[in-house]
């Protein structure tokens, strides 16, 4: 799928739509992408802040989607685990940057090269408009080399 295509589905998908969620970028490599969130009345918690849950949706699906096309068919790419830490009131525009650069593919390769499993772990960011750190996301990604004779994963 081109990167465009999924730019357009994900902002169109309704989780992402009705929290105001937007990918305004995402390379044609998918090895970048950045994702936003504006402050409005229906993301908004009781004290005025960005939900938390909204914050953590921001991250939630960008490292394994972009992992799944860098690494093509040949690979199973799953979310396994994620946590989030609220570092200090969200307020008005927030933002992700996602980055996977050739040494993340490279040790991805080497660690499942002979059909094992790996567990990558990536920290993501949530900044606002000042550059100050909102939350702070973990997540850890199941992948492994899909077995040659068991094209099903």
């Amino acid at each position: 799928m081109k990167s465009k295509t999924l730019k357009s589905l994900i902002n169109i998908y309704p989780p992402y739509w009705g929290t105001g969620i937007r990918l305004s970028h995402i390379a044609d490599d998918y090895r970048e992408a950045t994702v936003t969130m504006k402050l409005r009345f229906y993301n908004r918690n009781y004290v005025n802040t960005h939900f938390g849950g909204s914050l953590y949706a921001m991250v939630d699906p960008f490292y394994m989607l972009m992992l799944m096309h860098i690494l093509g068919r040949d690979y199973v790419v799953w979310d396994q685990a994620a946590t989030i830490e609220f570092v200090s009131p969200a307020r008005g525009m927030v933002s992700a940057h996602f980055v996977i650069n050739d040494r993340i593919v490279e040790d991805i390769e080497k660690n499942t090269a002979a059909g094992e499993k790996y567990l990558p772990r990536f920290e993501i960011d949530i900044i606002d408009e000042q550059g100050t750190v909102v939350a702070r996301a973990t997540k850890t990604l199941y992948i492994r080399r899909k077995n040659r004779n068991n094209t099903a994963g």
